[in-house]
């Protein structure tokens, strides 16, 4: 995808987001349209992080330029797959257990105190289980077979290392899930908003990745913005859970979440363009939720 087309593609699919937010709070009431323009926002921004890793994984699999697009697509697809499972399980968790709003803000501000800590890291993808998996376990042809994720070698039927792009792109994605979508259920509680947010979020990463992916190792404060905005969100289940027992326990609203995150996110890029601007040298890492290994295997 040319610059000039991932530019084009990138704002329509931002467009289409805040028309279907407009159109929601018109139809709807401005509270549900608010809800799901604050969903978009927050996993919008955490997808900037998912680009981070997408650029890690095409370049440790040497994934030729003509194939990114392909891969992108495919695995896109697999992890809205994934993370409209996962929604609903959490749908169904929090209707069942009011305690989960308390286990999935514990749980958001000790993933942002860890991405916190190593924010000056990038993962590995030889640390996730499922491809390091795939690569012992399938037969796997040692180069590129064009598009193709199975091929034919000898009679016997191979995957490529497309499949292993793919599957550590969806696995790796529906990692990012686990924390993404508790932190948009801290901005709302409705499963169907949550999902939306999810895919209009999701559906414009392949254009964004060809817009932005020679200019992410510029956001050098990425990762300690996205701490911030896991530690607000946290904080924002915890107390909606003590509201829920305690009425004098105050929560904090939508609009209030909004704001907050929107401002997060705008120091976040000023501050770190400024920092780069000073340190040219400077550049900017994904984070990660522990000190991962280096790749060793031959890509």
């Amino acid at each position: 995808m040319s610059f000039r087309a991932a530019t084009v593609w990138s704002l329509i699919y931002v467009a289409v987001a805040l028309v279907f937010g407009v159109g929601l709070g018109l139809i709807a009431g401005w509270d549900i349209g608010t809800q799901f323009l604050a969903g978009y926002v927050v996993e919008r921004t955490l997808s900037i992080d998912n680009l981070f890793v997408f650029v890690i994984i095409m370049s440790t699999l040497a994934v030729p330029r003509e194939y990114q697009g392909r891969a992108l697509s495919i695995g896109i697809a697999l992890a809205l797959v994934l993370r409209a499972i996962f929604i609903a399980a959490g749908s169904v968790l929090l209707s069942a257990f009011s305690f989960m709003f308390l286990v999935f803000g514990i749980g958001l501000i000790a993933t942002a105190v860890q991405l916190f800590r190593h924010r000056d890291e990038d993962p590995s993808v030889s640390d996730n289980a499922l491809v390091a998996l795939a690569r012992r376990r399938l037969p796997l042809t040692d180069r590129y077979q064009g598009r193709r994720i199975v091929t034919r070698v000898d009679g016997r039927r191979m995957v490529t290392p497309l499949f292993i792009v793919l599957l550590a792109i969806a696995t790796t994605d529906f990692l990012f899930a686990l924390d993404s979508i508790p932190v948009v259920y801290g901005v709302t509680t409705n499963a169907w908003i949550v999902l939306a947010a999810n895919v209009f979020a999701l559906l414009g990463l392949r254009p964004l990745f060809f817009l932005v992916a020679g200019l992410l190792d510029r956001l050098v404060y990425l990762s300690t913005g996205l701490s911030l905005i896991l530690v607000f969100i946290g904080v924002k289940l915890v107390l909606h859970f003590g509201h829920l027992h305690n009425d004098s326990i105050p929560g904090i609203s939508t609009g209030v979440s909004l704001a907050v995150i929107v401002v997060v996110i705008a120091v976040t890029m000023v501050a770190s363009l400024i920092k780069v601007h000073r340190e040219p040298r400077r550049r900017a890492h994904a984070g990660a939720l522990h000190a991962p290994h280096a790749d060793r295997e031959p890509s």
